[in-house]
This record gives C-alpha cells, structure tokens and sequence, in this order.
C-alpha cells in the first residue's frame, strides 16, 4: 500500500484538513499529515479545520495531534506532498538528497493557511478539488 503524507506549516490546519479528507474519500493509501515546523507540536487540530470538517461531515481523530515531519517519514512515505510552496521549499530543505524526489505541491497555487486568513471554508474548498485531483493521480501512478 502507498504512502501519503500532506504537510503544512503547523499541521493542524491545511494538512490534517488534507489527511481526512483523502482519507474520506479512498482507503486505498494509507494517509497521515506533519509540519514542517515544531511550532504547534502535540497541539490538536484547530477548532476552524475541526468546525470544517464537521460541516461537510469529513469524519476525524478527536486524538490527532501536530507532529513535526522526521526523516523516518521521508523514507518510509513514497509521497510528501506541501500545502504550499513555502512548505515545499522546507521539505526540500529538509529531505536527505536521496528522498528529494517523493516531494510535491498540493496544488499549482498555494492553498492560504486559515491561520492567518481565518477563511477555513475557502481551505476547505482547495484541498476538496486538491484531494480529487491527488487521488485521480494517484490511482492511474499506482494502477
């Protein structure tokens, strides 16, 4: 089974959002999310991304917390995909060299974190077209 990891900045946002949306959606890859940064570390999911996922009935771990992505995970996930592409350039940053290849953006655009905009809906929205799209890519790579 493939592996998939969404990161963001703090991972309780945009990359937990991601986590369980994908995971709504398909039970063919297994799917967890991290942060770049250590900032939120053992913080659970913020109320906005929680309240969003509850509005569109996206089932979640109450349990989830952030964790910042390790090098463990860049080996064992075969896919690091950033939430934007400030949170890919630290991925890559971050990535021994000969992971650097399993790194990819969610999205053409960045998607906003809600952090800061407070438009959690508009998140929301992005990652539910971003997930469509991830996983179409990944049925037809992993047939």
């Amino acid at each position: 089974m493939k592996k998939v990891m969404f990161v963001c900045l703090g991972n309780i946002c945009r990359s937990p959002m991601a986590e369980f949306v994908m995971k709504s959606l398909t039970d063919d890859f297994y799917i967890e999310s991290r942060a770049t940064s250590n900032w939120e570390h053992g913080n659970p999911i913020h109320e906005g991304t929680q309240k969003a996922l509850r509005d569109h009935a996206i089932a979640y771990d109450l349990g989830k917390t952030s964790l910042q992505i390790s090098d463990k995970d860049f080996a064992i996930f075969d896919y690091i995909i950033g939430m934007d592409a400030s949170n890919v350039a630290d991925l890559k940053k971050m990535a021994p060299n000969k992971y650097q290849d399993k790194i990819y953006q969610f999205m053409d655009k960045s998607v906003p974190d809600p952090w800061y905009t407070g438009d959690f809906e508009e998140t929301y929205r992005l990652v539910q077209i971003g997930c469509k799209h991830w996983l179409e890519r990944l049925e037809v790579e992993n047939g």
